[in-house]
């Protein structure tokens, strides 16, 4: 796809930054190893295989992959462990980034976000997509589509802050974040302007740093300038929006999906707010996105690693 290029300056960068070791929790299917190799081979991660030894070692030989040497990490024939030891080798330094495997997500996160795994940070775990889409000249973030079900205000800022965190360390100087309502009219029947107008004046007060938000925006006006000019708005975010901040995970599941499945659009993803990078893959991602996701979490950690 044609806006597939917006990729292109990122994964060079991944590339110059060298491969992190990453912890593959539980890789017990083709898919999951054959990402883990591919990111390998362009250049952004070294995968350790957390699972059971003898289970990997078949998958790797049925694969043609027996001679790669890659590193295993035996552990019994259970997701949940699997993931609390891919965690703990975060944890002590270990790995630099985490990836998911073959198992479910639920058991995955829990590992992640436990207290005792030693990942969590004072801030709210969120995720961000970064999104290419042919009708838009640059890479965007859209945040949170697969973690907050229903955030707060204070929820919110803290992934309107993860949001921009991230799209610094992808090289955007100061990022231009717009918080999705159904109107950009404040609208005490609509809560979700209420929030979007606090989260604008944190912004302005320092409460959220490093970017510029605006809110309320209706999608048409965050993306289209000349829509927010026929609407009389007058924002240095309008029409040209680094971050789309959508107020709950049914808005954000929707809106991805529509953008890949309908219009076509690249996407890549990670889990945000931890220690260290978090990759949280599905089963439906092509491969390309998997590979794109490993290298957004090299730059991620880099940024991290200060």
């Amino acid at each position: 796809m044609a806006s597939d290029g917006l990729f292109d300056p990122l994964r060079a960068a991944a590339r110059s930054a060298g491969r992190r070791r990453t912890a593959v929790a539980y890789p017990l299917c083709e898919s999951s190893i054959g990402a883990a190799v591919l990111a390998r081979d362009a250049g952004y991660i070294e995968p350790v295989l957390v699972g059971p030894a003898s289970r990997l070692l078949a998958l790797l030989e049925a694969m043609g992959l027996g001679g790669e040497g890659l590193e295993i990490v035996d552990t019994p024939d259970d997701e949940t462990q699997a993931a609390q030891a891919a965690a703990a080798l975060a944890r002590d330094g270990e790995v630099a980034m985490l990836m998911k495997g073959s198992l479910h997500t639920d058991r995955y996160m829990g590992a992640v976000v436990a207290r005792d795994a030693g990942l969590r940070t004072g801030r709210r775990v969120s995720h961000a997509f970064v999104m290419s889409a042919h009708a838009y000249p640059k890479l965007f973030l859209l945040t949170d589509a697969a973690v907050n079900i229903a955030p707060s205000l204070q929820e919110k800022a803290d992934i309107a802050q993860n949001a921009i965190d991230l799209a610094r360390a992808l090289g955007v100087e100061r990022p231009k974040a717009a918080v999705l309502c159904a109107t950009e009219s404040v609208n005490p029947s609509m809560p979700a302007t209420l929030d979007a107008a606090a989260l604008s004046k944190m912004a302005d007060r320092g409460q959220i740093r490093g970017g510029d938000i605006d809110g309320p925006l209706a999608f048409d006006n965050a993306i289209s300038r000349q829509a927010a000019e026929q609407k009389g708005i007058r924002s240095c975010v309008a029409g040209d929006a680094d971050i789309l901040l959508v107020p709950d995970i049914e808005a954000g599941n929707m809106l991805y999906k529509e953008l890949t499945w309908m219009a076509g659009a690249g996407a890549a993803g990670l889990v945000l707010g931890t220690r260290v990078p978090v990759l949280l893959t599905s089963r439906s991602d092509t491969v390309q996105a998997r590979v794109d996701s490993c290298a957004l979490a090299v730059l991620y950690a880099r940024a991290l690693e200060g």
